[in-house]
C-alpha cells in the first residue's frame, strides 16, 4: 500500500513537472534566443543553448529608434503603470468600503451592474470610449491610460476588496464609533490597515495588467516618444525590411523583469490576499 502511494506521488510530480516545463519553455527559449545572433535565431530554433553567446542584441535594442532610447519606453511604462495602479487601488478601496459597510437605495442594482461590467468584453466599449476621449482631446496623451482608473472601473478589484472587508467583524466599527470615530476615521484607521493583503494583491495584478497592456496604448498613443514597452517592441519587426528579432527578444526579456521582481518581492502578500477573506469573528 505504501509503495502504491509513493508510486502515485512520484507519477503526480512527474506530470506536474512536465506541464511546468511545457509552460515555461517558450519563455526560456525567448531568453536564450536573446543571446543568439539575429540571423541564426530561427535556423537554430530547435537548439535551446546558443552556440556562441552574444550580448550585442541588448546593446542594439537599448539604443532604441530614431534617437529615442529604449529607456524612454521603460519610463513611459513605469509612469502609466504606477499612476494607473495608484488610481485603481485608491478608488477600488473606497468603493469597496461603501459596498461592504453601507446600506443605501439601489445598492444591489449597482453591485449587480458592477459584476455585469466584469463579464462585458472590453472590445465592446472601445469605440464609444475612443470617441469620448477624442472629444475631450485626450487622444495622443497618457490621460486615457491613467485617469479612468481613478474612478474604480476595474470591478474585479472592487469585488475582491469588498469581500475582504466583509470578513472584518463589524464589532470593530461599532467600538470605533463609540470612541468617537467618523466613517472616514474608521476607514483609514481600522479598515485600511486590515485589508493590506488584499490591497497588495490588487496592486500586483493591476501593475502587471497595465504593464502588459498593448491594445489601449495602440489606440490612444500616436507618438513614438510616448510608446510604452509593450507597444515599442513591435517596432523591431518591420514587414517592409529586415527585422531585428535578436534585439526584440533582448528587450522583451528586460521588459518582464519589473513584473517578475514585483511578484517575487510581494509573493507572500499575494498568497495571503487570495487565501484570506478577512478576520474571523
Amino acid at each position: 500500500m505504501k509503495e502504491k502511494r509513493l508510486a502515485g506521488a512520484a507519477l503526480y510530480h512527474i506530470i506536474i513537472f512536465a506541464i511546468g516545463i511545457i509552460m515555461v519553455y517558450p519563455l526560456i527559449w525567448m531568453v536564450m534566443s536573446s543571446f543568439k545572433e539575429t540571423n541564426t535565431i530561427f535556423t537554430t530554433a530547435s537548439s535551446l543553448i546558443p552556440e556562441h553567446f552574444v550580448t550585442d542584441n541588448y546593446a542594439n535594442g537599448w539604443k532604441g529608434f530614431a534617437k529615442i532610447s529604449f529607456s524612454t519606453f521603460f519610463k513611459n511604462s513605469i509612469f502609466i503603470s504606477v499612476i494607473a495602479t495608484i488610481g485603481t487601488i485608491a478608488s477600488s478601496a473606497v468603493v469597496a468600503y461603501g459596498f461592504a459597510r453601507f446600506k443605501f437605495r439601489g445598492k444591489g442594482i449597482l453591485f449587480s451592474a458592477m459584476l455585469l461590467s466584469m463579464m462585458l468584453p472590453a472590445q465592446v466599449l472601445m469605440i464609444p470610449q475612443y470617441l469620448w476621449y477624442q472629444k475631450l482631446g485626450w487622444v495622443g496623451s497618457f490621460l486615457p491610460l491613467t485617469v479612468p482608473y481613478f474612478f474604480a472601473i476595474q470591478g474585479f478589484f472592487v469585488y475582491q476588496i469588498s469581500n475582504f472587508i466583509d470578513g472584518i467583524p463589524r464589532e470593530l466599527d461599532e467600538a470605533a464609533k463609540i470612541d468617537g470615530c467618523s466613517y472616514y476615521s474608521i476607514f483609514f484607521r481600522i479598515v485600511l490597515p486590515l485589508i493590506t493583503p488584499a490591497l497588495i494583491t490588487s496592486t500586483i495584478f493591476s501593475f502587471m495588467w497595465r504593464w502588459d497592456d498593448f491594445l489601449s496604448a495602440l489606440l490612444y498613443i500616436n507618438e513614438s516618444a510616448k510608446y510604452p514597452v509593450s507597444l515599442a517592441l513591435k517596432l523591431f519587426c518591420d514587414p517592409g525590411s529586415s527585422s531585428d528579432y535578436g534585439a526584440m527578444f533582448a528587450m522583451a526579456t528586460l521588459s518582464i523583469m519589473p513584473a517578475m521582481i514585483m511578484f517575487f518581492c510581494l509573493q507572500k502578500y499575494l498568497v495571503e490576499g487570495i487565501s484570506t477573506s478577512g478576520l474571523k469573528g
